[in-house]
């Protein structure tokens, strides 16, 4: 059965690159009908945080992404120190004594001959013996692999092909730190046997770790899982993603307003594809994802096309459930929900020109408190002969049953009663009535707003400019 997990480290939040790679591992798993794990590498004592193991359960959640676990590693050291134990046994690892300046000294040694810094064996046990070094009185070892020192390490990744790495070029890393705490490679592939992982599909970032892991697994005498490495994520610019580009906490896009499922289909684009699909549901992910089709290319992060892929979901999102998720941003913004029409309607006549929930909230505004219209529109669209007609307009929406149809009717008639053109009249109206420029056609617009308020906006404007209506109600 396929078994795929993924382990971030909780020194801060999940990011995007993280997110994918947790998809891709969720996808698959799911694809086979396998067990998708949760790992949290949280050996970085200085660096890990309750706070950011919350931060990526949160958005594991969010996602959507369903998982065994979460397993902790600090939860787990003891089994690191039975299988160091063991490697040390069977003559696979060994004690290590250099202290830190000795080995600083090593390496600035080996830069000033040009040649590549790399531990020099000196407590494998026969060095040891041959230059009759003693442990130092006190001194906490640590526990360091015995690479081979000869052959070589190769692998068919999934995703880049055949790999090789000669041994020559490995060095006796540490597999368990002074404190007993386990290095990422040691921790990893003792976590991935006794968790029975099949395929370990992760950041490309990690290649050059898996030949030491491949030798660690056969030194503990267990078979490897199949490895695929996927190409990391630039921004639009080809460089390396980064806050500027968009590479913000998962977490982040979810206060900005967008759907879990848009995202996931957007991670989902990146270095993977399915033909030209753009669109598509978890549900068609999970039945067409394969690691034959990761690109081995760096995917490039677009942050517009992440918000129109948003905007198509928003589109065909249930008004209730946009109106659930833009609630809160319209609280925020000092708007009474009690006192404008229902959210799902406003919703309804909004989604079709938003990328985001905020901006679907933030058009919404007016539709719950009266927004004064800025100097510069005023300026542009208020003449005295607009004022006048906008007058007549307002008096005549008290004598009107209230519909769309009949708000469209009564703008156009008094347009034609007073030779102004449609926008002459129209844009006025929306001005005083919205403070923008840019909303919805107004009659459905003044329609959901409702005649009373509609007529007291208009009236206030025109009371600003000078203009004293003395209509009824």
């Amino acid at each position: 059965m396929v078994r795929t997990r993924f382990a971030p480290s909780p020194t801060g939040y999940l990011h995007i690159g993280g997110a994918r790679t947790a998809l891709f591992c969720w996808a698959y798993a799911k694809k086979h009908g396998g067990t998708f794990i949760l790992r949290i590498e949280d050996t970085d004592r200085e660096r890990s945080t309750r706070e950011s193991v919350e931060a990526i359960l949160d958005a594991m959640q969010w996602l959507g992404l369903d998982y065994e676990g979460p397993y902790s590693q600090m939860d787990r050291l003891e089994r690191y120190r039975m299988a160091a134990e063991q490697l040390i046994t069977k003559d696979h690892a060994y004690y290590c004594y250099a202290s830190r300046d000795e080995l600083e000294a090593l390496r600035e040694q080996q830069r000033a001959r040009g040649d590549k810094p790399r531990y020099d064996g000196r407590w494998r046990p026969e060095n040891a013996k041959k230059h009759g070094l003693k442990p130092p009185p006190g001194a906490q070892p640590v526990v360091r692999f015995r690479n081979p020192d000869s052959g070589e390490v190769t692998f068919n990744d999934l995703v880049k092909g055949p790999i090789t790495v000669a041994n020559g070029e490995l060095d006796d890393l540490v597999l368990l730190r002074a404190d007993g705490i386990p290095t990422y490679n040691f921790g990893v592939v003792v976590d991935d046997i006794d968790m029975a992982i099949t395929h370990v599909i992760r950041g490309d970032d990690h290649v050059n770790n898996t030949p030491r892991q491949i030798n660690i697994y056969r030194a503990l005498g267990t078979s490897q899982p199949r490895f695929a490495h996927v190409p990391m994520i630039l921004g639009a610019d080809g460089e390396r993603l980064s806050k500027r580009h968009g590479a913000v906490s998962v977490m982040q896009y979810r206060d900005d307003g967008y759907l879990p499922e848009a995202l996931v289909n957007y991670l989902a684009r990146l270095g993977w594809s399915h033909g030209d699909e753009e669109m598509f549901s978890r549900e068609q992910l999970v039945s067409w994802f394969d690691l034959e089709h990761i690109s081995q290319s760096p995917a490039r992060f677009d942050p517009g096309k992440l918000a129109w892929l948003n905007a198509q979901y928003l589109k065909g999102t249930d008004e209730a459930r946009l109106a659930a998720l833009a609630g809160p941003f319209l609280l925020r913004d000092g708007c009474d929900l009690a006192k404008g029409p229902p959210l799902a309607r406003v919703a309804a006549l909004l989604k079709e020109r938003a990328n985001t929930i905020e901006e679907l909230a933030d058009a919404a505004v007016y539709f719950y408190r009266n927004i004064e219209p800025p100097s510069h529109l005023r300026e542009k669209h208020y003449t005295s002969a607009s004022l006048s007609a906008s007058n007549v307009v307002q008096t005549r929406f008290a004598e009107i049953t209230w519909t769309r149809e009949n708000i469209s009717n009564t703008v156009k008639a008094v347009a034609q009663e007073t030779n102004l053109k449609m926008p002459a009249i129209a844009m006025p109206l929306r001005v005083m009535v919205t403070g923008r420029s840019e909303t919805p056609s107004i009659d459905a617009t003044f329609e959901l707003i409702g005649k009373a308020e509609v007529r007291r906006r208009i009236r206030d404007e025109l009371k600003r400019a000078g203009i004293d209506d003395s209509s009824p109600g």
